[in-house]
């Protein structure tokens, strides 16, 4: 079986995560909510995206979902958000 394609918007990285970002900020779905913070978290794992996630401003995102009644976000956001974006200069802001 081959692998699913990786389908990138035109302008690139960023305006990929903008676009996620944008998603879960807007959708009432909290089943689209929980695969975006996923999809998120999973980016946030390759120190690629760390100058862009910390552009989106998607460390306070994860702190935001923590405060949501969703157990399933609430651990998206605790498996990556308080890791930070990875490098340490998020650690200082914790």
């Amino acid at each position: 079986m081959d692998p699913k394609p990786q389908v990138v918007p035109a302008g690139g990285r960023l305006e990929y995560l903008q676009a996620l970002v944008t998603e879960f900020q807007e959708t009432a779905s909290q089943e689209a909510k929980e695969q975006v913070l996923a999809n998120l978290a999973n980016f946030a794992y390759d120190p690629n995206n760390y100058q862009y996630l910390r552009e989106l401003q998607v460390l306070d995102l994860f702190l935001d979902v923590l405060s949501e009644d969703s157990d399933t976000l609430v651990e998206f956001a605790i498996g990556k958000g308080p890791e930070g974006l990875g490098d340490g200069r998020t650690n200082l802001v914790l």
